[in-house]
């Protein structure tokens, strides 16, 4: 067994596991690290847990200890150099008229490198452009081109839904979404009402889709005909939340039940459930 502990990289970076010896560091403390790219800053989000090192399928890299009031000093400077590096990368982008779009400019903690990320719709050459920042930094220069969703976790802002976007808060990961979800969720297929702000579809849609799938488990197919207490009808809508099905009476009027007030008399066909 091995005493491990999550750390969030940078603001709405990924969250990853780190190996943890004997200090005492608790939720959302800051800590320096050990990464592939050298010594980062991280934040913690989780407590410490003890789990067998087969877990991982890779040796974890140290916490090195946690964050001083020099860490911090040295933090603050990369930030407010990374302003400047990013001053001076436009007006090279600009010079060079590449077609990208600088999100952000990130300082490695230990000041070994200087990362540029970028979104652009196709391949970029910034091979003249990594030459000319090397030769006005001195240092080793990173362009890392990035996706639509990618930005969104950078840079933040609000959802449709008024609070804080999801990925830039407590995502881990961005996973596969499709229009099923939305249309499995009754939702308006509208595109500018299940985008988010990156143009993608939203990211609630995939963490609460399962959620849908198990509340409408005890609610028949629409289509299928059933016998209520107020007559015969036929399922036309769900109420998922409210766990309720809308049905038609055959006299024409249109009521809400619960699934227990609502006897199955025949199921619709496989492609009138789809």
């Amino acid at each position: 067994m091995m005493r491990v502990i999550q750390i969030r990289l940078r603001e709405a970076g990924k969250v990853h596991y780190f190996r943890l010896s004997d200090l005492d560091i608790k939720a959302d403390a800051y800590c320096i690290v050990q990464s592939d790219r050298g010594q980062e800053y991280g934040q913690v989000v989780s407590e410490p847990e003890h789990v067998p090192e087969e877990n991982f399928e890779e040796p974890l890299k140290m916490v090195l200890r946690k964050i001083t009031i020099n860490d911090r000093y040295q933090i603050n400077k990369n930030i407010r150099d990374g302003e400047e590096a990013r001053r001076v990368c436009l007006e090279k982008i600009h010079q060079h008229r590449l077609p990208m779009k600088l999100v952000d400019v990130e300082y490695s903690f230990d000041r070994s490198k200087i990362l540029f990320y970028f979104t652009s719709d196709g391949r970029v050459d910034f091979r003249d452009l990594v030459k000319d920042l090397a030769r006005h930094f001195r240092s080793r220069i990173e362009l890392r081109q990035i996706g639509v969703r990618d930005e969104a976790k950078m840079v933040g802002g609000l959802g449709c839904c008024g609070k804080p976007l999801c990925c830039a808060t407590f995502l881990k990961s961005f996973e596969p979404i499709n229009i099923r979800m939305a249309k499995e969720q009754h939702l308006s297929l509208n595109p500018n009402k299940i985008s988010g702000v990156c143009g993608r579809l939203l990211c609630c849609l995939r963490y609460e889709h399962c959620n849908y799938v198990e509340m409408s488990k005890n609610l028949p197919h629409i289509g299928t005909t059933v016998s209520t207490p107020l007559g015969e009808g036929r399922v036309v809508d769900h109420e998922t939340l409210q766990q309720k099905v809308r049905i038609l009476l055959d006299d024409g009027r249109e009521v809400k039940l619960p699934p227990s007030d609502v006897t199955i008399l025949k199921e619709p066909a496989a492609q009138e459930q789809e």
